[in-house]
């Protein structure tokens, strides 16, 4: 599982699976401004994000999905990492800033947030789980189970094989057809 930073405002280089949380204490019309390219990155000190990889919007939108169930099940958070948030988030109203590892590019950045954004939560998304219980079991999985096809070229042999059997049938039918008509 990926671990937040110590310092939620850096970003370390190659980082993954971190999501920011920023409250934006603006007008609507500031925040909604935030969405042209280059603003959003001039808002956190940066001087650039990936635009794709930031998303600004009215917490109301959410409706009764709320901040709460848009990490969980929208950005992936485990319910765990957001729970001690949980009251915070339920409270916050006006516009939202959600800006996820990606956005800077792999590279270092130190978040440097200008006046009216102001940092709620950093979150990890749980890493993917590589372990195993043990073997498939399935016959699909053990070599030559159920679907398995023959290497392309013992399956050529077969059908030469076959081939060869057929022509030998064929050519014992033409003789035997030959000698009949011959006596």
């Amino acid at each position: 599982m990926t671990a937040p930073p110590a310092d939620p405002l850096t970003a370390r280089a190659g980082e993954k699976g971190i999501v920011r949380l920023f409250a934006l204490d603006m007008a609507p019309e500031q925040a909604r401004f935030l969405r042209e390219p280059g603003a959003a990155a001039q808002a956190l000190g940066l001087a650039s994000l990936e635009p794709g990889q930031v998303d600004i919007f009215a917490v109301s939108d959410l409706d009764d999905l709320g901040l709460e169930g848009y990490l969980t099940e929208g950005a992936g958070i485990a319910p765990d990492r957001v729970a001690a948030d949980r009251a915070r988030l339920r409270a916050l109203e006006g516009w939202v800033m959600v800006v996820r590892s990606p956005a800077f590019g792999g590279r270092a950045a130190q978040i440097r947030p200008q006046a009216g954004v102001r940092l709620i939560g950093v979150y990890a998304e749980p890493g993917t789980d590589w372990t195993s219980d043990g073997a498939i079991e399935t016959a699909s999985a053990r070599p030559g189970g159920a679907g398995a096809r023959p290497a392309p070229r013992e399956a050529r042999a077969r059908s030469r094989r076959a081939g060869a059997a057929v022509f030998a049938v064929v050519m014992l039918i033409v003789a035997a057809v030959v000698l009949l008509v011959a006596l």
